[in-house]
This record gives C-alpha cells, sequence and structure tokens, in this order.
C-alpha cells in the first residue's frame, strides 16, 4: 500500500512509519519544517512538504493513497489555550481526507484517546466519551465520530484511541512531566492513595496497532492501543522516587493543583482500558516492555548536558 501519514515525524509517527516500511508499505509523510522532512528521507519514506491548514494539499495526497494514518494534531495551539481552534482545524482535515477517499473502500485511521471514557471502571471500545459540549475534549470526540461515520460513505474508517502515556526512550509526555515535577519537588508524589490507575503502552507496540489498523480494520472500527488497562499512580511514583533518590509521598486532592499544576486533573483520574477486542480482532499483541518495566531503564531520568 501506499501510506500518506500526517504527523509522521512525530513522537508516534516516528515509529508508524518504519513500521509502515518493514511491513512492504510505501510511506508518504507530510512535512512542515526542514528538519521533519530530513527525518522522514532518512526514515526511508517520501516527503510532502505542507501543514494541516493546507487543505488542497491534503486532498491531492490522500486521493493518490491507498490509505491515510491521521496522527497530526496542534498541539501548540492546544497548549497556548487554542484547543478550539485545533480541534477546528483537525476536522476540516479529517472532512478533506473523508471528501478524498469517499467511494474507495480505502482506509482512514486517525488517532484519539482512552483518558477518561468510564472514569473508575476499565473502559473497553463500545464505550464511548463525553457528549457534552463544554467539556474539553468535546471536540475531538466529535471528529472521532465523524471518522467513523465515513464507513457509511464507502470509507474503511477507524479510530485508534491511544493509552495516555505512549512510553519509551524520547518520551516528552506525561511520565517526563512527572519525573520533572518530582525533580523540582524534591518528593515523587500521588494524589491521595495512589490506587488509581493509568493505561499505557509502548510506543513501538501502539505502532503496530495503527500499522494492523491501516491494513485489516473493518470499517467502523474503534481500537485500543493499550498493553496495560492500567498501572497504579502508585506504583509510578515508587518507581520515579527510587531512580530520583527522593522520598515516595501521598498529595492530598486538595494540595493536587498547586502541586502538580496542568497533571493534577489528569493525574486524578482513575481511567483503566482494556483492549481485549482490538486483541481480538487485529491479532494484536504486545511484545515491548511495560511502564514500570521501561521507567525502571532509566532512560527517563537522565539529566540535560550542559550545551
Amino acid at each position: 500500500m501506499r501510506v500518506f501519514v500526517t504527523g509522521a515525524s512525530g513522537w508516534i509517527g516516528s515509529a508508524v512509519v518504519p513500521e509502515l516500511i518493514g511491513a512492504g508499505h510505501q510511506v508518504v509523510g507530510l512535512a512542515r519544517s526542514d528538519d521533519s522532512a530530513a527525518a522522514l528521507t532518512a526514515a526511508g519514506a517520501e516527503v510532502r512538504r505542507g501543514t494541516l491548514d493546507d487543505l488542497d494539499g491534503l486532498r491531492s495526497a490522500a486521493a493518490a493513497s491507498d490509505g491515510v494514518i491521521h496522527l497530526a494534531f496542534k498541539h501548540d495551539l492546544a497548549f497556548s489555550g487554542g484547543f478550539q481552534d485545533a480541534t477546528e482545524a483537525d476536522r476540516r482535515a479529517i472532512e478533506t481526507f473523508g471528501d478524498a477517499l469517499a467511494g474507495s473502500g480505502r482506509p482512514l485511521v486517525i488517532a484519539a484517546g482512552t483518558l477518561g471514557l468510564a472514569p473508575g471502571r476499565v473502559a473497553t471500545e463500545a464505550d464511548g466519551t463525553s457528549d457534552d459540549p463544554t467539556s474539553l475534549g468535546a471536540g475531538r470526540h466529535a471528529n472521532a465520530q465523524l471518522t467513523l461515520s465515513f464507513a457509511s460513505r464507502d470509507i474503511r474508517s477507524s479510530v485508534v484511541r491511544l493509552a495516555p502515556t505512549v512510553h519509551g526512550d524520547g518520551d516528552n509526555g506525561f511520565m517526563a512531566a512527572l519525573v520533572g515535577i518530582a525533580r523540582a519537588r524534591g518528593v515523587s508524589g500521588y494524589i491521595g492513595d495512589g490506587t488509581n490507575r493509568w493505561p499505557a503502552v509502548h510506543r513501538l507496540d501502539a505502532a503496530r496497532v495503527i500499522r494492523l489498523a491501516v491494513e485489516k480494520a473493518p470499517a467502523g472500527s474503534v481500537l485500543h492501543a493499550t498493553a496495560e488497562e492500567g498501572v497504579p499512580i502508585r506504583d509510578i511514583a515508587e518507581v520515579i522516587g527510587r531512580h530520583l533518590g527522593v522520598p515516595v509521598a501521598s498529595v492530598s486532592p486538595e494540595d493536587s493543583a498547586e502541586h502538580f499544576t496542568w497533571l493534577a486533573g489528569f493525574l486524578a483520574s482513575d481511567s483503566p482500558a482494556s483492549s481485549a477486542l482490538t486483541r481480538e480482532l487485529l491479532g494484536w499483541r504486545p511484545t515491548h516492555p511495560g511502564l514500570v518495566d521501561d521507567l525502571d531503564k532509566g532512560h527517563y531520568f537522565r539529566t540535560p548536558t550542559a550545551p
């Protein structure tokens, strides 16, 4: 297959590209910078220069492909407070892909998340997210639903919900932030009793789910890339404390916002998520280290080197 990939040089996309190429596919990656283009070329992919706002370019690239994997998202806008603008740009891109692929039976795979699907119990692929239009994730949920609706337009559409931590060497996400907070505070904290659960998947295992989705997921599929249903936050804090040589301690819910800043709301969530249906449907089996084992490898604890 000739697969067009947005976000191809990002944290997950840069694992998906070699996964696809290793399985015999051709990859065309969207690149908005010279560095991204160079990374894609070095990985063996063809480069398509452009951005998510270049809808004519997205349409042309999708039409010339045998399938599309859409991983890009304007995180710079999202973290600066422009989350609505970022989700609207995402929706326009998805609509463009839908128009380009309609009637073809070709696959469109997009990324979503499992966090907050079913607080307090194990979420499955059959669970939806809140339809509350005031919730932070409402826009992305609507975009996922739009993608799934493309099945009625003869598009083999699927949504891969990723664990909130897609871990591995080079991860700068939630776990890296938690390590940074523990290092700065001199204590590795968890909220309350720390029994709330955090789903996780190794980056290379997540890449395999995405490759299998573009190859064979049925139209309208919701898939979960979660290798571990939920790792207790206290277990994570204990590994971090051991590696940094700092005490491990509970932080009260009342003090969590001050201690963990922007991470507090996410860290307090108990959001385990199963991938049993995905494993059965795609024949996917995670083979890479779990989150605690990956933390124990030490790469999250490297200190920045002086220039």
